[in-house]
């Protein structure tokens, strides 16, 4: 600990001055504990994702969607597509535009390796706007 003495040697009342050592020392501890607890703080939860009860979002005027079924058969809008031949297909129906916001839905079945793979090649096609549908699950009132 820091010791100061008065230097005024005829006033021997106290200093005020924060000796913030102290304080340096609980918050160096209580760092330690939150680091420590910090990891310990996550848990795998099983979700079941396709479902959402948040506010649905106005459509745009020509929305695009790209369909997964759970035969892992893929679709832009009612056509069906190779994984191939899917960036060719999106840019037919987009006009070649890529900040355009691709609608993704797949089957609750579909496994998340394969919705990956689809969501990386639109990534690697330069389509950064994806959006993720789900089933709209109403309120009970």
């Amino acid at each position: 600990m820091a010791l100061r003495l008065n230097e005024n040697l005829d006033d021997n009342g106290e200093m005020h001055e924060i000796n913030v050592t102290p304080f340096i020392d609980v918050m160096l501890v209580l760092l330690i504990i939150f680091m420590v607890a910090a990891p310990l703080a996550t848990v795998d939860v099983k979700v079941n994702l396709p479902a959402s009860s948040s506010q649905p979002q106005p459509r745009p005027e020509k929305p695009v969607y790209l369909s997964v079924k759970a035969d892992h058969k893929m679709f832009i809008g009612n056509d069906e597509v190779t994984k191939e031949s899917m960036i060719n297909a999106l840019m037919a129906a987009t006009d070649g535009k890529k900040d355009t916001t691709i609608f993704f839905r797949a089957d609750k079945t579909v496994d998340y390796e394969t919705m990956m793979n689809v969501m990386d090649t639109l990534h690697q096609a330069g389509y950064l706007k994806i959006g993720l549908v789900g089933q709209e699950v109403t309120k009970p009132q």
